[in-house]
């Protein structure tokens, strides 16, 4: 039985594979023709469909939304008894639909058309009602479903689902959207964060651990001791940065000395420390820091130092 059940969901996924390659070959002038109607167009997209194709109509409406084209989900049903209302003059209708002449559908597109709005049908069923009564037409044709029994919406709603992902990637290029958009648009959660939270978000809440080169090793102990960010910036008279102790110098300096009698911050600090501007991304410092094995990063800007950015700093933040 196990084995059934393996072999059922390769078959599955292998199924929807090929139906998903046969896309690219339907992939005609009526495309293009759709994805500059939209770009150049002073309306909104509004998508549409009745059961599972409704739902995939949903997932375009946020597919689109997130990459820079105003979308609303209009659901088939609900559009003849009152929501037509959501329908503006300029805006352009793009209506989901396996076989193209469900009724709800063939009562929907007269009405739209009756507004003046242009739709675009994307129809695995090239001879139906809504294929012939469409402005533009893309096939997302399937020979059939997944399903053993060719009845359950499979790989007919993937390759409408594939169709709307290559509508929102051609529009998302037209208008150069870039990843400063995309994380306007996508504030929450760590994808957000990645995209916009930088440096100085983050380590203005830490205290700035210091030291001077001359101070003895006790003093260094307590400095990184008590700043809790398990390193100190070493900093001459005039505020110039020289060096970095951490957790594992001390660590070492232990391990090589018998006695710390006579022992200075300039005796035991790193001189080259790994240092980040304050504007950087904290995603970046994240990378930085696992590039060299290291858990924290002095902040610099303009040669002064700031403060200490800890890898735990932005592990609480959720970017990774």
């Amino acid at each position: 039985m196990n084995s059934q059940i393996k072999s059922l969901a390769v078959e599955t996924i292998k199924s929807e594979a090929a139906a998903i390659e046969k896309l690219a070959e339907y992939i005609d002038d009526n495309f293009e023709q759709t994805v500059n109607e939209i770009f150049n167009g002073k309306g909104r997209v509004i998508v549409t469909g009745i059961g599972k194709s409704a739902i995939i109509a949903s997932k375009i409406v946020a597919t689109l939304n997130s990459t820079g084209t105003p979308a609303i989900f209009m659901h088939a049903a609900d559009a003849i008894h009152g929501d037509l209302g959501i329908i503006q003059p300029d805006d352009i209708i793009i209506c989901l639909s396996k076989s193209g002449n469900t009724p709800e559908i063939k009562v929907l597109v007269p009405l739209i058309k009756n507004l003046g709005n242009k739709v675009v049908a994307i129809v695995s069923n090239t001879d139906s009602y809504l294929a012939q009564k469409a402005d533009y037409v893309l096939r997302a044709t399937v020979e059939r479903e997944a399903c053993p029994n060719n009845l359950a919406p499979t790989s007919s709603t993937t390759a409408q689902l594939v169709i709307g992902d290559a509508l929102a990637v051609c529009l998302l290029k037209l208008r150069g959207f870039t990843p400063a958009d995309f994380a306007r648009f996508h504030p929450g959660g760590s994808l957000g964060k990645k995209l916009y939270m930088r440096v100085s978000d983050i380590f203005s809440q830490n205290n700035v651990p210091r030291v001077h080169p001359n101070d003895p090793i006790p003093s260094v102990i307590i400095e990184i001791s008590s700043k809790r960010l398990g390193a100190t910036a070493v900093l001459d008279d005039n505020e110039k940065l020289m060096g970095i102790i951490t957790d594992g110098d001390l660590r070492r300096m232990l391990q090589n000395n018998a006695t710390i009698e006579g022992l200075t911050a300039k005796d035991i600090m790193s001189r080259t420390p790994k240092t980040i501007d304050p504007h950087e991304l904290a995603i970046n410092a994240f990378h930085l820091m696992e590039q060299h094995k290291i858990t924290q990063l002095l902040v610099m800007e303009n040669d002064r130092y700031l403060g200490v950015i800890h890898i735990h700093d932005i592990l609480r933040e959720g970017i990774v």
